[in-house]
């Protein structure tokens, strides 16, 4: 398949992606990044990082007064030791270790908050989150579930509009700290830009997606993209 076939197939996984998270809050990465990773691994994670920090540009625009401004504080206080900790993990730990392990604690987290238990938003709660969040969006470029999950409960525009300003700034420090490390080769940052467009056409699509959700159903969403984001993590580490 040649360099073209290959970014267009990616840039129709980002653009599902994009109609995920445009309605739920988070979710691009669930879509693309497996696609982006199999069909061209030098691409991970910085092609990915790229386009889930674009992404977040419109969700924040469009419902900014709804940001949890005291949350995303604390969120971004735990995302920077964790992106840390997601570039080292990159150049020395094996992701697929990683990926069997953060799928397994976030879709044990899944099932007892689906069920049992409720997971209070505290300082600590979103700072462990947003620690967790930064090791898996740098590593992986997966980090929505462990803000998401702490986030259920709260409405439809607050979930999208908070998460969305967790991804944009979590997003450009994984990205900086990557290049500061020389994990972000030209053409990665090449790709993402070129996939920009498919998150544009994503969010647009979106629309009547999140108006359906933000009738009562934005939890049950929220609680599906997070198990399928932690089954998609366990089963990419074990095949």
């Amino acid at each position: 398949m040649s360099p073209t076939a290959l970014l267009v197939v990616i840039g129709v996984a980002v653009f599902l992606g994009a109609v995920v998270q445009g309605a739920v809050g988070f979710g691009i990465g669930l879509v693309g990044t497996p696609v982006a990773a199999l069909l061209d691994p030098g691409l991970m994670p910085g092609a990915m990082l790229i386009v889930a920090a674009a992404m977040p540009v419109f969700s924040v625009a469009r419902e900014w007064r709804h940001v949890d401004l005291r949350g995303l504080g604390w969120a971004l206080l735990g995302r920077v030791p964790g992106t840390a900790a997601g570039v080292w993990i990159v150049t020395v730990v094996s992701q697929r270790a990683l990926g069997a392990i953060v799928g397994v604690m976030v879709l044990a987290a899944t099932a007892l908050t689906a069920r049992t238990v409720s997971v209070p938003r505290n300082r600590v709660t979103l700072t462990l989150a947003g620690l967790v969040s930064g090791v898996t969006a740098t590593a992986a470029a997966i980090g929505g579930p462990p803000i998401a999950l702490v986030y259920q409960r709260a409405r439809g525009p607050q979930i999208r509009a908070t998460l969305g300003a967790f991804f944009l700034a979590g997003g450009l420090f994984s990205l900086a700290s990557l290049a500061a490390a020389g994990s972000l080769p030209g053409r990665a940052v090449f790709a993402g830009l070129v996939l920009i467009p498919c998150v544009v056409a994503g969010f647009i699509v979106a629309d009547p997606v999140r108006r359906f959700l933000d009738g009562g159903r934005i939890r049950a969403a929220v609680l599906v993209v997070a198990a399928v984001s932690a089954l998609f993590l366990i089963v990419r580490s074990l095949v």
